[in-house]
């Protein structure tokens, strides 16, 4: 294969014979005694094609070929060939979204890393954000937003995209038929679409239940717990946290405490306060529970563990993983998570605070501390590597919620698979969030073809 990048033109000639500097030719062995097909997304089209004595790498498309083509604007992109005969333009990118309601942009608070992400492979690629509604399945086309040049937001009609990268935001969007039967539209077609859905908590702990090595990093778990099960794992762990099985940000989070001689303790979080209840005995721990409805068919019920502290707050680590251009999982950013006092978690959003991971682990285990987050990071990709194995979408990109303990040992607590980037926005992480979206930017040329493939 062919592959190198070029600039495209489109012109107003009225001959429909597509131009080619002589360089460009040579790079992808075309020849001017026949036609060729050019190809972008999921349409083509075929013309006799004129070599042109212009420095560089160069195309030239007169209008009528490129409105055939669905060609958005003259560009920079990348080019392939795998004959000289047929010559593919892109990849088109779609990065599939919601629709923002009552918002000045068109995608709400996605807008800013959506134009980061478009970014990363800026002069490279074509991409473009849609929603469901934007696409035209029978004419298999999709209206999307691409940025222009003053950084507005612009609608262009395009083919189905060459790969789909799902970022829609809400779980309530995901979860309908209507999106699944959606999303199958691309796999039917054979585009592929990865970071399929959000996880459900159980989803994860059932994906690595056959992983040995994997499975030994998670805390014991129990689904839609009883009564008895809770008390039980009070008393065997002294503490425990129920979960939503479906929550995100730490939102709905109980700590449950067991202290012989003292009695049974519930700190959670309400009314944007840290709230601390002991109980004398366990029915009265559960009859709060059950006054603050909760569906425990829809919890789950986790070990508690005693992790590293600073300052006597515990410590947690999220790992953001990406795939890269070969296909492979790589750690693109490592944040620390130090709890608030009080606080059922480590979120920002309860009074946790986002600090270094090295300087962390420094102070807890002082020269081992390289080891152990190099440790930490092999763990978390033999993790999103079980998880691959056992799940039937593509993924691209993994957050793993991971703890330390005081032994050194790594577990897992949660795994996103669509993971917030607030980690990014400490000043020492901005490098790695630009790195996320480069290994994003190269697994999009991987799934779309404009990269050798080095299979495993």
């Amino acid at each position: 294969m062919s592959l190198t990048t070029c600039s495209i033109i489109i012109t107003q000639q009225t001959d429909k014979v597509i131009t080619v500097s002589r360089a460009l030719s040579k790079a992808l062995q075309i020849s001017s005694t026949r036609s060729i097909t050019l190809k972008l997304g999921s349409k083509s089209i075929t013309a006799p094609v004129k070599i042109w004595n212009r420095q560089g790498h160069v195309i030239a498309i007169p209008h009528s070929l490129s409105s055939s083509l669905y060609l958005p604007t003259s560009t920079k992109c990348l080019v392939k060939s795998s004959n000289g005969r047929e010559i593919q333009l892109g990849p088109l990118i779609g990065i599939l979204v919601g629709p923002a309601n009552n918002s000045p942009t068109p995608f709400g608070g996605m807008t800013g890393f959506i134009r980061e992400f478009m970014q990363a492979g800026a002069n490279k690629a074509f991409y473009f954000a849609f929603a469901a509604k934007h696409v035209d399945w029978n004419r298999e086309v999709v209206t999307g937003y691409f940025p222009d040049a003053n950084g507005k937001w612009i609608h262009r009609t395009v083919p189905l995209p060459d790969v789909v990268y799902n970022r829609l935001p809400s779980r309530r969007a995901e979860n309908s038929s209507a999106i699944s039967v959606f999303k199958n539209k691309f796999v039917s077609r054979k585009i592929p679409l990865f970071n399929w859905s959000f996880f459900d908590k159980w989803d994860v702990y059932r994906l690595l239940d056959g992983e040995q090595e994997a499975a030994k990093h998670v805390p014991e778990s129990i689904h839609n717990p009883k009564a008895d099960e809770i008390r039980r794992m009070m008393e065997k762990h002294r503490f425990v946290y129920l979960k939503p099985s479906a929550g995100s940000l730490g939102i709905g989070i109980y700590r449950l405490t067991y202290t012989p001689n003292r009695g049974y303790f519930a700190r959670f979080r309400r009314n944007g306060n840290n709230v601390l209840i002991r109980f004398p005995r366990f029915e009265g721990l559960f009859k709060m529970l059950q006054r603050h409805n909760l569906k425990l068919q829809y919890y789950v019920l986790q070990q508690g563990v005693r992790l590293i502290e600073l300052e006597n707050c515990p410590i947690d680590f999220r790992f953001h993983l990406t795939k890269n251009g070969n296909n492979q999982w790589v750690a693109s950013g490592i944040g620390a998570k130090k709890a608030g006092k009080g606080s059922v978690t480590t979120h920002v959003r309860s009074g946790g605070m986002l600090m270094m991971p090295d300087l962390v682990l420094k102070s807890v285990f002082g020269s081992r501390s390289d080891q152990v987050l190099e440790n930490a990071k092999n763990v978390a990709i033999k993790l999103a590597e079980a998880i691959e194995r056992n799940y039937s979408h593509r993924l691209g990109e993994l957050g793993f919620d991971l703890g330390i303990d005081q032994n050194e040992r790594i577990w897992m607590f949660e795994a996103n698979a669509k993971p917030g980037r607030s980690i990014f926005k400490h000043p020492s992480l901005k490098v790695q969030g630009k790195t996320s979206l480069v290994n994003l930017y190269e697994h999009c040329l991987y799934l779309s073809r404009f990269r050798a493939r080095r299979e495993s």
